[in-house]
Order: structure tokens, then sequence, then C-alpha cells
């Protein structure tokens, strides 16, 4: 699958790492419903260093779709509040 981070690039990553990011994802759904700034920066760090970490740079020259789109870095917790599907960042 491709993950694109916005500002960032695209990442190609196994499907089985999902199930990682999942649990990263329900981390930052928690700190948005509770509103907790500090648990919501340290759970989007880390759900981004996942993507870093288990996957490969997808060619930057490539016109593929993305399968997921996340936000960057420095996102505020309104702005992933907004982009937040059912099933939070990544479904599953």
């Amino acid at each position: 699958m491709i993950v694109r981070i916005l500002g960032e690039g695209q990442y190609d990553l196994d499907d089985g790492a999902l199930d990682a990011l999942n649990g990263l994802d329900t981390q930052i759904e928690s700190a948005i419903e509770a509103g907790d700034e500090d648990m919501f920066r340290t759970a989007l760090q880390g759900l981004l260093a996942a993507v870093r970490s288990s996957g490969t740079h997808h060619a930057a020259d490539s016109l593929d779709e993305s399968d997921l789109i996340l936000p960057p870095p420095d996102a505020t917790i309104d702005e992933v509040r907004d982009l937040l599907g059912d099933d939070g960042l990544i479904p599953g």
C-alpha cells in the first residue's frame, strides 16, 4: 500500500504494517477526544515515525495514487480532527 505523509512524500508499506499503525491511530483518536495536545503530539509523531521506519520511499516521480493520506508532523489537533473518518486516519 502507498501512504502519503502530507508535505513529505509517499511510502510503500506492507499490508501487515496496518495493525501496528491502527494501534497508533487509536491513540491519536483518544487524544483528540480528550483534547490532550501533548498526547496528540506524541501519538502523531509516533504514527509518522512508524510509517517512515516500516516503509520505503515511493518513487518521487511516480503518479501513483496514495491509499492513505496522513497529516504533516506539524498538523494541529483541530486539523487532524477534520481529517478523521469513522475509522480514524487509518481504516480497519
